[in-house]
Parts: structure tokens; sequence; C-alpha cells
């Protein structure tokens, strides 16, 4: 779309996220949360809603709620009422759903994301807390739907925030960051391909000058954020086609196609959904007591961007190096557990961001399942620093043998494997004066001004040296007789 034509309107967007909490069993029911069993087989008759039977909190999924108020700056309501939200699903099997209408457990507090050019504050409107539906599944060539009450009753929290979002880019950030905030509080895995994090968005265009939004359409269906984002951007781009051509935008619930990059109407949307909201008469008010609210806070790990400011504040790493550290809470402990052991900060950085992230990526693992100790690189980079390994040689020879070997030392390895760097002076000169002799074009070269061909010659040294030659020895050792 033409920029200036995009430029004319403000886009309005908020968010509503519902995150699957990883609890053991059901909030209601005992039943179990397993995902992948096979159909209807974690259900009993609380799931299934049969007559007289009688639901019972889930205390572990009210704690995990409380964790992300506390994690986005939320006050935290110390008394709640469960309400029935009433509508009729397939998959809903009591014909209501129950949640919290008037009484949030979290109510407003904001998420801080950070885009290319700016960090924001997005407000949010609540956190609260209900049971997921189960699954309606509609099989190709298929006259009947089939239905799966497996997730039907698991425990969710739903993020909503204020329509205070205004671009894409800034929906992927906040999604990015409360995956983040869920995964390092670990009350949710976070892995939207499988559904236990979900993202309903809420898009409206309106004039710049307008002072009302502009009527408002709901995106369904998307499996992953950058999806979110592709969506967001094909919506707001056929609403602005849409008013200026001079038609009206229709209030509506749309779905999203990944292949073609597209939202469909599903159904039109009333302005005000009459769901009858009322109290859940078999479940007493909850009542959070100072001393559980001080418990739940005083078990709050580190989060993200508290790293973020402790990496770049006491290890003086750069900003980058900071946020791609703590984008995972294992890789930032790992690191944090390297620190103990060195004081060459941005060296254990380096290594978890290069070799060891390569590694980890190649093999398809964790960190958390790297065989080396954090005291056993912490040594790796000890040798470096002392000048008895160069990091060429570590990264690529001396790290693949450690990780088949971990309960060698890496000084032991590397002198077994004949990794110990050459500082001798003497050796290193008599190579040096071997590649100057072989190649007096380049040298003449050299002293006409091409001072860049001097990598060529280091090239040489490391290479007839098998990369034992201690690099800065033979670089000043190479100047000095190519100025001769």
């Amino acid at each position: 779309m033409d920029p200036k034509i995009r430029g004319k309107y403000t886009v309005v967007i908020g968010l509503e996220v519902h995150a699957q909490l990883l609890t053991e069993s059901k909030i209601y029911t005992p039943d179990s949360t397993l995902y992948g069993s096979p159909p209807n087989t974690n259900v009993s008759a609380i799931t299934l809603a049969h007559p007289g039977t009688l639901p019972k909190l889930n205390k572990k999924a009210v704690e995990y709620a409380i964790k992300m108020g506390l994690a986005c700056h939320s006050e935290i309501s110390r008394w709640q009422i469960f309400d029935r939200k009433n509508y009729f699903y397939p998959d809903l099997p009591k014909g209501y759903q129950l949640t919290q209408d008037r009484t949030p457990i979290c109510k407003g507090g904001h998420i801080t994301i950070s885009t290319k050019t700016d960090e924001l504050d997005i407000p949010l409107n609540r956190i609260h807390i209900e049971e997921d539906a189960g699954k309606s599944i509609h099989l190709e060539n298929e006259p009947d739907t089939l239905v799966d009450f497996n997730r039907s009753g698991v425990p969710l929290i739903e993020i909503v925030t204020e329509p205070a979002i205004h671009t894409s880019e800034e929906a992927y950030a906040l999604l990015t960051e409360i995956r983040k905030l869920v995964r390092y509080l670990e009350i949710c895995d976070g892995n939207m391909e499988e559904g236990s994090m979900r993202c309903d968005a809420n898009v409206s265009v309106m004039l710049r000058e307008a002072k009302e939004f502009g009527k408002k359409v709901e995106v369904k269906n998307m499996n992953s954020i950058r999806n979110v984002q592709r969506a967001i951007d094909h919506e707001v781009d056929r609403q602005i086609a849409l008013l200026e051509r001079g038609e009206a935008v229709v209030s509506e619930t749309r779905t999203f196609d990944a292949d073609s990059g597209k939202t469909h109407g599903m159904r039109t949307k009333e302005e005000l959904n009459d769901y009858r909201y009322f109290p859940d008469p078999d479940l007493s008010p909850l009542e959070i007591s100072e001393a559980w609210l001080v418990a739940i806070r005083e078990s709050m790990p580190p989060l993200p961007r508290e790293l973020q400011q402790k990496f770049i504040s006491a290890y003086k790493l750069p900003p980058y190096d900071a946020q791609v550290l703590t984008d995972n809470k294992e890789m930032a402990l790992f690191f944090e557990e390297i620190c103990i052991h060195t004081k060459n900060y941005k060296a254990a950085s380096n290594w978890l961001m290069g070799p060891i992230k390569s590694y980890l990526n190649e093999h398809t693992l964790q960190i958390n399942q790297l065989p080396l100790k954090a005291d056993v690189l912490a040594d790796v980079i000890k040798l470096i620093d002392e000048g008895k390994l160069n990091f060429a040689v570590a990264s690529q020879k001396l790290f693949s043998e450690l990780v088949n070997n971990p309960q060698d030392s890496p000084l032991a390895l590397a002198q077994k494997l004949n990794l110990i760097q050459d500082s001798n002076s003497d050796s290193i000169s008599l190579v040096a004066e071997q590649i100057i002799a072989e190649f007096p074009l380049k040298v003449a070269e050299y002293k006409k001004g091409k001072t860049a061909i001097l990598t060529m010659f280091m090239g040489e040294v490391m290479k007839r040296t098998k990369g034992k030659a201690d690099p800065k020895i033979a670089n000043e050792l190479l100047k000095q007789k190519l100025e001769e």
C-alpha cells in the first residue's frame, strides 16, 4: 500500500493472549493436562459436567496467575469470585465457561517492549483466570465433526491489553516479551504451534484527526508470532482499502490463512456480546492473603529485563549481547554461572553466542543438555587469556573434543591433542622468513602500500603451524620482516 495513503490513518490494536498454565491437573478437576494424550482420555465426570459434580479450584493455577501479574506490575486482587460465561459451543460441555468477569485476579499493569526505534510500556487492562474449552476436529471429506475434551478445563490466563498498540511490529515485540515472561516464570511453555499460547488481535483504523476508534475486527487462528504480525499487516491494508473506496468496515471475526497471508470472514460480531455473566454458585470466593502474596513474590525468579540491565551494568556487556543472552532463561543463568569462575565476561558471552549456540542448534539441544560445565568453559577462557591457546583452535578443535570428553581438563586435553600455542619467537620467525621468501611478489605489493596483504601472510603462518602460532607474536614478526 502507498505509504502516503497509509499515513492518513492511525492503527489501533489490542491483543488478547491466552496462556495454558503448566499445572499437572486441570483447574477444577484432578484430570491430567498432559499434551498429546489419546482423545478423550484426560476426562472425568466433572470435566464432562455430569449432574451433581462440583468443581474444586487448583491452587497452583492461582499462584501462576499471580506470578504473571507481579511480572507485569499489575495490582493483585485480594478478593475474587468466579463467573459463568454462558454460550453454546459443541466443545464446551457445561454450556458455560468458568472465568473471572468483575474481579480479575490482576488489574492493570504494563509490559515493556523494545522496537527498532523505541522502548514502550504497553498498558494492560487485566489478566484473569479461566478454563479452556475442548477441541472440535473437522476432518477433510468427513460429514461429522469430532470433539476431543482432553483440553476442556485446562487452566488459562488471559492477558488483555488496552487498545494501545499501533503497529504490527509492536504487537510482534509484545508477544515475544509475553512468551519470554511465561517461560522465565515456568508457568507456560509458550508454544503457539501446539496451542498452549494463543492470540486474538483486535484491529481497527481511523483517520488521524478522528476522535473515535474505527470498527473493530477480531482476527483469530494465528499459530505463530510471525503470523500475528502478518495478519495485522493484511488486516490494516484491507480496512484502509475499504475506507478509501468509501465502503464501511464490518465489525466481525475473521480467520487468518497462513498460506495466502489473507484474512477471511467467519461471523459478524454484535456490538455487545450478552454472555449473561453471573457468579458461579459452586465455587466459593477466593481471598489472597498477605502471607501467601509475600511468599509468591519472594519465589519470583529474575526476569529478562532485570537480567539485561544487570548484564550491561555489572558485566559491562554490550546491549546486543545482553538481549541475546536473556532471550532464554537457561542461557542467561548459564552465563552467570560461567562468570562465577572468570572475570572475562565478554569472552563468556562470545562463547555462548558463537560456538556453543552453533553446537546447540546443530544438535537440536538446549543449554541445560550441554555436556560441558560452566567451570570447564571458564578454564578454556583462562587458557586463551594466558596465551596458551588461541580462540580459533579452542573453538574449532578443543571444544568438540571436550564435548565428547567432558570429564577431561581443558589443559590436559589440549596438551594431548598438541594444541598448546607456540609463543616461541624464534620458531615463529623461521616460519615467517620461509613464507616471505616464497612470495616475493606479495612482499613487493605490501611495500607499495597494500598492507591488507598482511592477512594472507598471517593465514599462511597459521596454516603451517596448524594454528598453534601465537597470533600477536606472528603479526608483529611479519610486520618487522616485511618492512626490512
